[in-house]
């Protein structure tokens, strides 16, 4: 597979709505290694169609490095709760802010084979999944974050 170009920040491509997916077919397939190896290259936990380029509903997530969700046509069903943390982009590298999202949420979506199911997600993997369903829908994190964006290496550095 292949290692596509992240957009960044200021692309119009982000900015767009996606079209919804109606069929797997072989390019469609090719996307999703592809994404999942460009995440995986750039150390992300997310990665959302329209950031390398195509604008098709599609968003992979792997918040513990071995065990990717692939989620075609998703949608939030039910969230609840909330929680407050830092948040980062591939597609805005170098900066993290605090954003607030759901601290639970329901997804339905279709996986690979064109079948539905739920995904039911807290804490990180809810984020992950708000983070990136937003991504479809043309919006970024920086429209959410609480206050000013942070260098994200002053913040490693505060860390240490």
């Amino acid at each position: 597979m292949a290692i596509r170009n992240i957009r960044e920040i200021g692309e119009e491509v982000l900015g767009k709505k996606c079209k919804m997916v109606t069929e797997m077919t072989p390019r469609t397939r090719e996307l999703i290694e592809d994404m999942l190896d460009t995440m995986y290259e750039a150390n992300g936990v997310g990665l959302a169609a329209p950031q390398v380029g195509v604008l098709k509903r599609i968003v992979v997530i792997d918040t513990t490095g071995e065990d990717p969700y692939i989620l075609i046509n998703p949608r939030i069903v039910e969230s609840s709760g909330e929680q407050t943390g830092p948040e980062a982009c591939l597609s805005v590298p170098g900066k993290t802010g605090q954003v607030t999202r759901p601290n639970y949420v329901k997804a339905v979506a279709l996986d690979v084979n064109m079948k539905e199911f739920e995904l039911e997600a807290t804490e990180l993997m809810a984020r992950a999944v708000c983070h990136e369903l937003d991504h479809l829908d043309g919006h970024l994190y920086v429209e959410k974050v609480e206050g000013p964006l942070q260098d994200a290496a002053a913040e490693e550095e505060e860390e240490e």
